[in-house]
This record gives C-alpha cells, structure tokens and sequence, in this order.
C-alpha cells in the first residue's frame, strides 16, 4: 500500500456543489443540450447553463446516483452539480462522489434530499492532480467496455426486432413468395384469443426483507430489481408491468423470481418463446390500464383480444434465426455484470489509496492530457 501522496482535507476544498435551475416541462424547447435530472438525462432544450465536463448528483428525490456529463448542459433543480472543481480532474471528482455513498446524507422527512451543509466539513484523502488522472483512466477504460457493450447489444437488439417486423408485419418471411394469402394474411396463419396463444400469471411476493443475496434475477415490471436465493419461473422468462408501471416487457433466458408486479408467461403453448416475447413487445400494453389510481394490467382483458398465430414451422425458422442473435446479447450482458462488478471492486480501494497506481505507466487518450 502506497497512499503517501494523499492529503487529508476537507470536502469544501475538494468540490463545490451548486443546486440545479429550475425548468418546467412546459418550457423546454426541443435542442442538443442535455436536461440532467437525479438520476439521468431527461430531455434535450436549446439551451444550456453550465458548461461541461459535468458531474451532477441527486438533491431530491432519488439520492445516490452521480453522472458524469460530456457536453454542456442543464443541470435541474432536483440535482447539484459540481459548480468548482477546486483544481480537482473532473472525471476523478465524479468516480469519488460515488464512494460516498450520498443516499446515505439524507435529510429529508418525506422527500429524500440531500443537504450539500453536511458534507461541507467531511474529512477526506485526496491525491495530487496526476493521480487522480491515472485513478480516473483505469476506472474509464471499465466504462468505455461496458458502454461498448450497451452499444452492441443495442445493436443486436435492433437487429432481431427488424427481423420480427419483417416477417411478422411486413409478412416477408422465408418463402412468402410462394404463401397463400386471405384477407391480407397468410392462410396458414390462424386466428385466435390471447388466452389460447400464451398463459400470463401474476408473479410472486417477495417482500425486500426477505430478498437474499444470490443467483437468481428479482423481476420487477421495468427491470431485475435484485438477485435471490430462490426462482419461481423456469427460463426463458417473459415478464412485463402489472402494477405501477406498464408496457415493459423482458426476456430473461435464467431461473427467474418475478414479482408481484408483473405478468410472466406461464405456458408458451408450443409457441416460439421469441415470437411470444415481441408479440407482447408490440401490442401497446400500456395502452391496458385498468387501475383507478396505480396503472394495473388487466389480463383477462388481454386473454380476449384476437392475433393471427403463424404456423409452427415459421416460428421454429423464426426461432433458429434469432437464437445466435439472443445468445451473444447474453454474453455481452454477462460480461458488462463481470465488468461492473470488477470495477466496483477497484472504485473503493484506488480512491482510498490503498491500491496504488503511482508505478502505473498509463498512456492517456488526448482529451485527459
């Protein structure tokens, strides 16, 4: 351990954080400056307030999450960003922010907000302007291969999306020249209810009290919300929003928990499980809400409306065609997982010091000279 060159300070000489500018929905015309709030970019405006590189952090309602902002922007009121960087490299004072763990500054009685007061005095180590740039390159360098990931999975994702709509909208699938057509449908293809297609099922309690660290993704209705001990649902897994929020659908190809707060495909019926998963995708289940107040899908809705069902052998072509695309998306997500976790690991002991990156012999891309 070499962390000499650290300096102990306070955080007031480290950063200067600023509240965010107020800017109503109403007012914000459609331009290429980011509008930031808590915890991600919200809208693009045609103008800007401060100029970038950006960090900006939660100040109420959601506390916890630090951006790093590239271009000049628009920092909300719902936010602080960091007005002085007190001669600190940018990219470092962001990577810093997120070992203190601001959620836990809460000072809010009902709302979480983030009182800057308290942090104004904190003790912390801080390591000279050539350190903090080597810090915040070994962090960036996870980053950039995460971020390469999203952008190829992406991608993928595009790519067996376009393939749906082109043989299942546009009805150009293998041999269509050769299809009969009746009524602007493939004869072969039959007409039935939802209910007769695929069985949704409500998922399953699981209070966070009683969530235990494991293997096993936690789905909520927008996204995995933890990994469990325990599964409910063999894979593939096909879940979306019942309660709260709607028209989310996910594929999770893993021994699953789905939660309460969705609908998960309990038999397939024979069906492809990919041709079931963009079906779901593409009927605008948002559009379902059944719930006075909290928007509720209500399945039995769902179960009477009448799709057209291609024939099996379509969707078995259909199937063959997008496993390798789906198998490659699931490499990509397991690696950006191992990635994160893996620069998680370093976040805590490099901004410590207690791993030293002083004998590093780092070649910095030019925008960090």
């Amino acid at each position: 351990m070499n962390n000499k060159s650290f300096k102990e300070d306070i955080f007031n000489n480290f950063a200067k954080l600023n509240r965010g500018f107020d800017l109503p929905n109403r007012l914000i015309q459609e331009g290429s400056y980011p509008v930031v709030a808590s915890t991600s970019i919200k809208a693009w405006h045609k103008e800007f307030k401060v100029k970038a590189p950006g960090v900006v952090t939660g100040r109420s309602g959601s506390l916890g999450t630090v951006q790093y902002i590239q271009f000049d922007y628009w920092p909300l009121n719902t936010s602080l960003y960091v007005k002085d960087f007190k001669g600190n490299y940018p990219k470092y004072v962001y990577y810093f922010l997120q070992t203190m763990h601001l959620e836990n500054f809460n000072s809010g009685a009902g709302v979480p907000t983030l009182n800057q007061n308290h942090l104004h005095k904190l003790s912390i180590k801080v390591p000279p302007i050539e350190i903090q740039k080597k810090i915040a390159a070994v962090l960036s360098a996870y980053d950039d291969l995460i971020d390469n990931n999203k952008h190829y999975i992406s991608l993928l994702e595009n790519m067996a999306e376009g393939i749906y709509r082109e043989w299942f909208v546009r009805f150009r699938f293998p041999g269509y020249q050769q299809a009969k057509f009746e009524k602007g449908f493939p004869s072969s293809w039959k007409e039935k209810k939802f209910g007769e297609f695929c069985t949704l099922k409500r998922g399953y309690d699981l209070p966070n009290s009683k969530i235990e660290d494991g293997k096993y993704p936690v789905i909520a209705s927008t996204s995995i919300k933890a990994y469990h001990n325990a599964f409910k649902a063999e894979p593939p897994v096909i879940t979306t929003g019942r309660s709260g929020s709607l028209g989310t659908v996910l594929f999770t190809n893993k021994q699953s928990w789905p939660l309460n707060t969705t609908l998960y495909v309990k038999d397939l019926k024979g069906n492809s499980p990919y041709y079931v998963y963009y079906t779901l995708k593409n009927m605008g289940l948002e559009n379902f809400n059944s719930g006075a107040g909290v928007p509720t899908l209500n399945r039995n809705h769902i179960n009477c409306i009448k799709i057209r069902i291609p024939d099996r052998d379509i969707q078995k072509e259909f199937q063959a065609k997008l496993t390798p695309i789906f198998r490659s998306t699931e490499f990509l997500k397991a690696s950006s997982v191992n990635l994160n976790e893996t620069k998680n690991l370093l976040l805590g002991r490099l901004i410590s010091g207690k791993l030293s990156v002083e004998d590093l012999d780092i070649q910095f891309p030019p925008s960090m000279l």
